[in-house]
């Protein structure tokens, strides 16, 4: 699980590397309530998956 989240925020973080040297914007929601819908997503898809169990 560990190992995961590092390549995921290495992912991250080399993408943004890439975005800011080609001058691009940035590939996420700027504001708090994008960042929120997306925890929202996920939220939801934690708890179908649960409830397939």
């Amino acid at each position: 699980m560990m190992l995961l989240l590092i390549k995921s925020l290495a992912t991250g973080f080399i993408t943004g590397l890439v975005f800011a040297f080609f001058r691009l914007p940035i590939p996420a929601p700027g504001v708090l309530a994008g960042v929120v819908g997306i925890v929202g997503i996920y939220l939801g898809y934690v708890l179908i998956s649960w409830w397939r169990l």
